[in-house]
C-alpha cells in the first residue's frame, strides 16, 4: 500500500510538471493552429534566464519571474511576427519553422555555455513535508500548485476578459473574428507570446528541480505533445488533466514494468486514444482542422 501511495504521488508530481509545460503548447496550437517544436527550448530558456538571474542578479530562483516572463513573452511575439506570420499561408512551413528554431535556440545555447551542466539551489528544494506518509517535496508541489493555477487563470482569462473572448474567437473562426473587428495578426502574436511565457514560467519553477543543459527541452517536448493531443487539442482544461494521465502512466510503468520501457507504454496509450478519439479526451471533435480550412 505504502508502494501505491508512492507511485500515485510521483504520478501526480510529475504530471503537474508536465501539465504546467503543455498548457502553453496547448493555448499555441488552439488559437494559431502551429505545431511549435520549440516550446521545450522556451522552458530552457526560461531555466537559463532563472540561472543567470540567480548567478548575476543574485535572486531567488522565484523571484526571476519578474524578469524571465516579460521576455519570454517579448521573444515569442518577435518570433511569431518576423518569422512565423511570413508563413502563414504555409501551415506545413510553420512547423519547419518551429522545428528549425529548435535546432538554432539549442546550439547557440550550447556554443554560449560549452555543454557545462548547471545547476541552482533554492530554500524551497532543499524542504520536504510529510503527506499521508510519503515524503513530497516542496519544490514539486509548487510546480504542482502553479499548474493548477495557471489552468485555473487562462481559463478564467479566456472566458471573462475582453482580449480572451478575441482570443477564443480568433480560435474558432478567425474569419469571422475579422469581420466583426479583431485584429487577428494581434492576437496571434499576443498568444504566441504568451505560450512563450508560460513557458518561462515553467522554465523558472522546473530550474530547481533539474540540471540545465542545453538539451533539457526535448526532455519536455515529446511527453508535451502526449499530454496535448491526449488531453484534446486546444482544451485547457485537456493539458492539465492529459499533463496527470501522462505522469501516472509513466509512474506505474515505470516500477511495473521497466523505466526504460515508460516511454513506450506512454506511447502505446497515446495511439490507443487516437484510434478511439482522435480528438481526445476534452478536444472538441473537427477542431484540429478548423486552422487548415481557414487558411484555404
Amino acid at each position: 500500500m505504502a508502494d501505491l501511495a508512492n507511485i500515485v504521488a510521483v504520478g501526480i508530481l510529475l504530471g503537474g510538471i508536465y501539465a504546467l509545460v503543455s498548457v502553453g503548447l496547448n493555448l499555441i496550437f488552439g488559437v494559431i493552429r502551429i505545431v511549435n517544436f520549440a516550446q521545450g527550448e522556451f522552458v530552457m530558456l526560461g531555466m537559463y534566464g532563472t540561472y543567470a538571474a540567480y548567478t548575476f542578479l543574485r535572486v531567488d530562483p522565484y523571484l526571476a519571474l519578474v524578469v524571465v516572463l516579460p521576455g519570454l513573452f517579448l521573444f515569442g511575439a518577435i518570433v511569431q511576427r518576423l518569422i512565423l506570420a511570413p508563413l502563414r499561408t504555409e501551415p506545413t512551413m510553420q512547423i519547419f519553422a518551429t522545428f528549425g528554431l529548435l535546432m538554432l535556440l539549442e546550439n547557440v545555447v550550447l556554443a554560449l555555455t560549452r555543454g557545462t551542466a548547471y545547476s541552482v539551489t533554492s530554500v524551497v528544494a532543499q524542504t520536504s513535508i510529510g503527506i499521508g506518509g510519503v515524503q513530497v517535496g516542496l519544490v514539486r508541489l509548487v510546480a504542482l500548485a502553479a499548474a493548477t493555477g495557471v489552468a485555473v487563470a487562462l481559463g478564467l482569462f479566456l472566458k471573462h476578459s475582453m482580449l480572451g473572448r478575441a482570443i477564443r474567437a480568433v480560435a474558432q473562426d478567425r474569419s469571422a473574428a475579422r469581420l466583426v473587428g479583431v485584429n487577428v495578426d494581434r492576437i496571434y502574436m499576443l498568444t504566441f507570446g504568451i505560450g512563450a511565457a508560460l513557458a518561462g514560467l515553467a522554465g523558472c519553477l522546473l530550474t530547481p528541480i533539474y540540471t540545465l543543459s542545453p538539451q533539457i527541452g526535448t526532455s519536455f517536448i515529446l511527453p508535451a505533445f502526449a499530454v496535448v493531443v491526449l488531453g484534446g487539442l486546444g482544451s485547457v482544461l485537456g493539458a492539465y488533466i492529459g499533463g496527470f494521465i501522462v505522469g501516472l502512466t509513466e509512474a506505474f510503468a515505470g516500477y511495473y514494468l521497466d523505466p526504460a520501457l515508460k516511454h513506450a507504454v506512454l506511447f502505446a496509450v497515446f495511439i490507443a486514444v487516437l484510434i478511439v478519439r482522435p480528438s481526445g479526451l476534452f478536444g472538441q471533435v473537427g477542431a484540429e482542422e478548423v486552422g487548415l480550412r481557414d487558411q484555404s
